[in-house]
C-alpha cells in the first residue's frame, strides 16, 4: 500500500526520484496522468491496467464520461524508472500542475499523488481545516 508523503525535487531535465519506500510496489514500470486538484496521479502498471479498462469500459453516450477518458487517458505517460528510482515528468504534464522544482509525493493506496509543494501545503490546511465534516459524510455512507 502506497501511504505517506515525502518533499522531493524535480530538476532540469525533468525527473523526479521516487521515495525509496514506494519503490518495489510501483515496480519499474509507471504511467503518470493529470489527476484531479492540479496534481498528477501515478500509478503502478498492475494498478493503471485496472484503472485504464474501467475507464474504456463507460458509456461514451455521456459527454461528461468521453471528456473525463480522454483527458485522463490522453494525458497518460508511460515511463520507466532508472536506476537510480527516477522517473520522467513530461512537460506538458508538468506545465497542467503547475510543478515548480520541489513536488510532494503523496501515497494515497493504490497511486501516488504528485504536487507542487505549496500547492500541497495550501491544500492540505484547507483540508485539514475540514477533517471532521469530511469524516461524517464518510461515517453516513458506511465508509468510515
Amino acid at each position: 500500500m502506497l501511504i505517506g508523503e515525502y518533499e522531493h525535487t524535480i530538476d532540469a531535465k525533468k525527473r523526479m526520484a521516487l521515495p525509496a519506500k514506494f519503490r518495489k510496489d510501483l515496480g519499474r514500470e509507471v504511467v503518470v496522468t493529470r489527476g484531479l486538484d492540479r496534481c498528477l496521479f501515478a500509478y503502478p502498471m498492475s494498478e493503471w491496467q485496472k484503472v485504464s479498462e474501467a475507464l474504456a469500459s463507460l458509456p461514451t453516450g455521456q459527454a461528461s464520461n468521453r471528456s473525463f477518458v480522454r483527458l485522463f487517458l490522453a494525458g497518460a505517460a508511460h515511463t520507466e524508472m532508472d536506476a537510480l528510482g527516477r522517473i520522467l515528468i513530461p512537460e506538458y504534464l508538468k506545465q497542467y500542475a503547475e510543478l515548480s522544482e520541489k513536488v510532494a509525493v503523496v501515497g494515497v493506496g493504490k497511486r501516488l499523488e504528485i504536487w507542487d509543494w505549496k500547492r500541497w501545503e495550501m491544500y492540505k490546511a484547507e483540508t485539514e481545516k475540514q477533517a471532521d465534516t469530511l469524516a461524517e459524510r464518510l461515517g453516513e455512507i458506511g465508509a468510515y
